[in-house]
């Protein structure tokens, strides 16, 4: 059986452990030796280690007889829609999204700029595990440029899916929270450039991220939530390490959750001309309540952007999305963008004429509860046989380890697909509910760990 190299959104490891140059260089060669010949984008964001691990994924690339299009510092979804607009046969992106400085990783897009499938991670990881790469002779090397316009590319994209006009009417007051990371070079170009007032926090690109982690959870974010309420701004915005992801702060600086953002969008879109939204099972019910009301409905999939964009191009969905922040428009790409999902909700405010809390107000409100419980990995499997067992009799999903459905509420018991956890999360209209359903699902787990 050939070992797992892929997460849910690409390779991760902590540099000089498990995320080296040799790592990268390999993973080049088994990249290149999978991909249909053509030229390949790569792509960083500002982490120190990335111009190292960029390189060696490049030389791997070459070594297969790609040439390389080097498009520097970008988001995610950057490199996604300068592959999707052009003739490659992939992408490379060097990041580790949300992690902290110390990681980096890789992550792989095909000719379409989505993330891989997994028969196509499978395909690289078996290559790269037998060392069975396609090599180019001397005359087939590949050679690199550098292309500075994918960033232009990538912002005319996001103005081109939105009501320039009325945003920039509204004459909106913006604070972007940047993390010192990829979307330095691109949200507050693109506030700018739809007439709002920016207030840039963290916007020079320090791949040491001295500003606060990369991860836009509320913990991290205090200083931006002050800024807004002390400049009288309309609303913040920040980004995680990639920008793939946009969590916002409403005009009172009280921080919004990534479901609610997210369902807020989808009213709004699924409103005009109804349609299928796509989701995992993990998201609130906060955003069905919303869809079937507005004449459209919802199909669940396992946790995982990657699968969400997958789906999404299968049933023809409109808009699909995770609780995280991620977004997926599909008339502009089908993978998460965080600039284009900050786009959305400014020209949501601005033709509203109303303050982004009212409008959050008027949703459905749950409360979300989430733990997780350790387990040995290779027992993995038998879990999830036992954990399925127990809840046999309940009202229960599958998509994703197991969903118990109640009356009031739900919980979700899921593996978590980067390291040896089970996720638990769980619905209810009060916290109180939400816990009790938690714990509720923690002893059914801890059940199946001990083999009851």
């Amino acid at each position: 059986m050939i070992p797992r190299l892929f997460g849910t959104n690409g390779i991760r490891g902590i540099i000089g452990q498990d995320m080296s140059v040799d790592l990268a260089l390999r993973m080049g060669k088994s990249i290149g030796s999978v991909f249909e010949p053509g030229p390949v984008a790569v792509g960083r964001d500002t982490r120190t280690s990335g111009p190292m691990l960029r390189d060696a994924a490049v030389a791997g690339l070459l070594a297969t007889g790609h040439d390389v299009v080097d498009t520097g510092v970008l988001p995610t979804p950057g490199l996604q829609y300068f592959v999707h607009t052009g003739t490659f046969s992939g992408g490379v992106m060097i990041t580790a999204s949300h992690n902290p400085a110390e990681f980096n990783g890789i992550k792989v897009v095909d000719a379409h700029g989505m993330e891989l499938a997994r028969p196509e991670e499978e395909g690289i990881e078996a290559r790269y595990f037998r060392e069975d790469f396609a090599l180019a002779d001397w005359k087939g090397v590949g050679h690199v440029r550098a292309d500075a316009g994918a960033v232009g590319t990538y912002l005319e994209g996001i103005l081109s899916r939105v009501d320039g006009e009325r945003i920039r009417a509204a004459r909106l007051r913006v604070v972007v929270d940047c993390a010192n990371a990829a979307s330095c070079g691109t949200s507050p170009a693109l506030i700018s450039r739809l007439g709002c007032e920016v207030i840039s926090m963290n916007g020079h690109p320090d791949g040491t991220f001295p500003g606060r982690p990369p991860e836009p959870v509320r913990e991290n974010l205090g200083a931006l939530m002050r800024e807004v309420r002390g400049s009288k701004a309309d609303l913040g915005v920040a980004h995680d390490g990639d920008a793939d992801r946009a969590i916002f702060v409403d005009g009172r600086g009280e921080f919004v959750f990534g479901d609610r953002s997210l369902a807020l969008v989808a009213k709004d879109i699924v409103s005009k001309r109804g349609g299928v939204v796509v989701t995992p099972v993990s998201t609130s019910q906060c955003l069905e309540d919303v869809v079937r009301a507005s004449g459209g409905s919802v199909v669940y999939t396992k946790v995982g952007a990657p699968i969400v964009a997958r789906v999404m191009h299968e049933r023809g969905a409109v808009f699909g999305g995770e609780e995280n922040g991620g977004m997926i428009f599909p008339e502009h790409q089908l993978c998460r963008d965080g600039a284009m999902s900050l786009a959305k909700v400014l020209e949501i405010v601005a033709k509203a004429g109303r303050p982004l809390s009212e409008l959050l107000a008027e949703l459905p409100a749950y409360s979300l509860h989430k733990t997780s419980v350790r387990y040995r990995a290779p027992e993995r499997d038998a879990i999830l046989v036992r954990l399925k067992a127990l809840a046999s009799g309940m009202k229960v999903e599958d998509i994703d380890g197991i969903k118990v459905h109640y009356a009031d509420g739900w919980v979700l018991v899921r593996p978590s697909g980067t390291e040896p956890i089970f996720r638990i999360f769980a619905e209810a209209p009060t916290p109180e509910r939400a816990k009790a359903l938690a714990d509720d699902g923690e002893a059914l787990l801890k059940r199946a760990i001990a083999g009851a």
